[in-house]
């Protein structure tokens, strides 16, 4: 006979669904980084202009992400998720045949807008689904990590392949497979599965393991705010390498297209192992000694991805990539347990605005390259992941009663 409150096929079908159109959706976030290379080869951009797109995709992102997140405190909108995968996929595919810097700047806006409106909403469904299980946010966030992954790949088909920016409108295509996923996770969430099933039957059972509990005081801004600065000076350091590493490996290794593209690829497919880790690890050492460490060793893989010329430059892109993405699926719901009572808030934050801010200091980052080099600009990296592990330093886990 089965145990009922063992998580089957039927009850991890919405949790699959979820990821799914997670990778779809966020492989708009790593196209746009994707993309310029692109741009500043076939447009003449500088580095500052260039870097102007990811800033365009990520400052009305950066604004409107919080309040979507505070909608959803207040009203569930499933609805969004199809709406908002076909929003990003839509500003991304018309980025190439836009006649002018202006017209580009304001479609890769709209995907960000896109992007902005479906993550609270998406991490509000997914901690329902997963019953707030760290495994399954890390299978959540995974599938995020996958689309990036999957980004310079599907760049590099559509653009590099088959006729430069102007084939940017076969992007379209993972929009249209996130908006079916979409509804089908959201169709799938509502149909009782056979632990909810069997929770119904049974209200007086004592929880069988330590996932059935929720944080036992009220919202803790002071220890979200930290985590949150943390993340900033984490998404700071991504968002700059994954604008500019296509372009800095070329230099460094004397490679070609493929070789910035495989950097990038490295870059966001590390990540995809590292959010698989960071809920392992999570549920042996616990979370915030694995974010901390995690923090500590991005400063030595920034740290080479600077100073390590040649191939083993690939080497410490991985690194980085891990030490980043590790604590990732953790932020989420340490920000989510640090803020009880404003869920969709702090998945606005942790998955968004937090994430996506980085995108500001890319402008900042590309003049800096326009007046030294590259090398030159991406050491200040270097600082942030430790900057982060400090801020880190003074929290502890929120205090849990059992539900």
């Amino acid at each position: 006979m089965t145990n009922p409150t063992v998580p089957t096929a039927m009850s991890n079908r919405p949790v699959t669904l979820m990821s799914l159109g997670h990778a779809c959706v966020d492989v708009y976030q790593g196209a746009v980084a994707a993309l310029v290379p692109y741009f500043v080869a076939e447009r003449s951009y500088t580095y500052a202009a260039a870097s102007g797109i990811v800033l365009a995709a990520s400052l009305l992102s950066s604004v409107v992400q919080p309040l979507f997140g505070a909608l959803t405190d207040r009203w569930a909108m499933p609805w969004l998720l199809p709406v908002s995968a076909l929003l990003a996929g839509t500003g991304v595919a018309l980025s190439g045949v836009t006649g002018s810097y202006a017209l580009t700047l304001l479609v890769v806006a709209v995907s960000g807008i896109g992007v902005a409106a479906y993550h609270p909403e998406a991490a509000r469904v997914a901690r329902h689904v997963s019953r707030g299980r760290h495994t399954a946010m890390s299978w959540f966030s995974l599938g995020g990590n996958l689309g990036f992954a999957a980004a310079p790949l599907a760049v590099f088909a559509a653009v590099a392949m088959s006729g430069g920016l102007r084939a940017t409108p076969l992007l379209i295509v993972p929009a249209l497979a996130g908006g079916a996923l979409c509804a089908a996770a959201v169709r799938a969430a509502k149909r009782p599965t056979p632990a909810s099933a069997a929770e119904a039957n049974a209200p007086t059972r004592a929880p069988a393991t330590a996932t059935a509990c929720a944080p036992a005081r009220g919202d803790d801004w002071p220890s979200f705010l930290r985590l949150s600065g943390a993340i900033v000076c984490r998404s700071t350091v991504f968002v700059g390498l994954s604008t500019f590493i296509s372009l800095y490996v070329r230099q460094r290794t004397s490679g070609g297209e493929v070789s910035g593209t495989a950097a990038l690829f490295v870059l966001y497919l590390g990540g995809a192992a590292g959010t698989v880790a960071g809920g392992r690890l999570a549920t042996r050492y616990g979370r915030i000694t694995v974010v901390r460490r995690s923090y500590a060793l991005t400063v030595l893989a920034v740290a080479g991805v600077v100073c390590v010329p040649g191939p083993p430059l690939y080497l410490f892109v991985a690194l980085t990539s891990a030490g980043l993405y590790v604590p990732f699926s953790l932020h989420i719901t340490y920000g989510q347990d640090y803020l009880p009572g404003r869920v969709g808030t702090a998945s606005g934050v942790t998955l968004g605005l937090a994430v996506s801010v980085g995108g500001l200091a890319s402008p900042l980052i590309g003049a800096l390259a326009d007046a030294t080099t590259l090398r030159t600009a991406l050491a200040p990296l270097v600082v942030l992941p430790a900057l982060g592990w400090y801020l880190l330093r003074p929290l502890r886990e929120p205090a849990m009663i059992s539900s």
